[in-house]
């Protein structure tokens, strides 16, 4: 997503209206790595403007979606997420707290065996990983967390901020990464 600055912009030469609400609303997104709910969006923009409204949100973030500077995603969680992060990637996706990650992978191999729908043409694919986030099993202790097919790649950065974390019902994760958490291995997926 470009900056808000960049964003004004945007939207001007769009003949979109520019309000100190939409800029508040860009200037949550500016530099985000979470992928939030409108409403979550909406709270952190309110916190600082008790003027703005979940309409005008909504509004701002499909204006935004459909000039391709974040991404809509529905990944399972019960609410459309917003991802500033337009580059192509995958996501983890915890099933106990909703807690979503971007994961950077290349999947060479990942193909449609043929036949199965004759003369459809394919232009991408998603890829999301579902599991249990490491706050989610310290946090329960299941016996299902802790050993995992697939070895944590090293490396990877904490990508959430513990902002987000307080509306999405997300602790924060201080820079821990468990198998649990990164199902995928860095060496054989890129």
């Amino acid at each position: 997503m470009q900056s808000p600055a960049a964003l004004t912009d945007l939207f001007r030469a769009r003949g979109l209206k520019v309000t100190p609400q939409r800029q508040r609303i860009f200037a949550v997104l500016d530099g985000s790595d979470v992928h939030p709910t409108a409403e979550a969006v909406f709270a952190a923009a309110r916190a600082t403007m008790p003027t703005l409204s979940l309409k005008t949100v909504y509004q701002t973030l499909n204006d935004l979606a459909s000039m391709g500077e974040i991404q809509l995603l529905d990944l399972g969680t019960g609410s459309t997420r917003f991802d500033p992060n337009i580059a192509p990637h995958h996501h983890l996706v915890c099933s106990t707290c909703g807690k979503v990650r971007d994961v950077d992978a290349t999947f060479a191999d990942l193909t449609v065996p043929s036949g199965h729908w004759p003369g459809f043409t394919i232009t991408g694919a998603d890829v999301v990983f579902r599991g249990t986030c490491d706050t989610c099993c310290i946090d329960s202790l299941p016996a299902s967390c802790g050993s995992r097919k697939f070895a944590a790649p090293t490396g990877e950065p904490d990508r959430l901020r513990s902002s987000e974390h307080a509306r999405q019902r997300e602790p924060a994760i201080h820079g821990r990464a468990c198998a649990s958490d990164l199902p995928i291995n860095k060496e054989t997926h890129g």
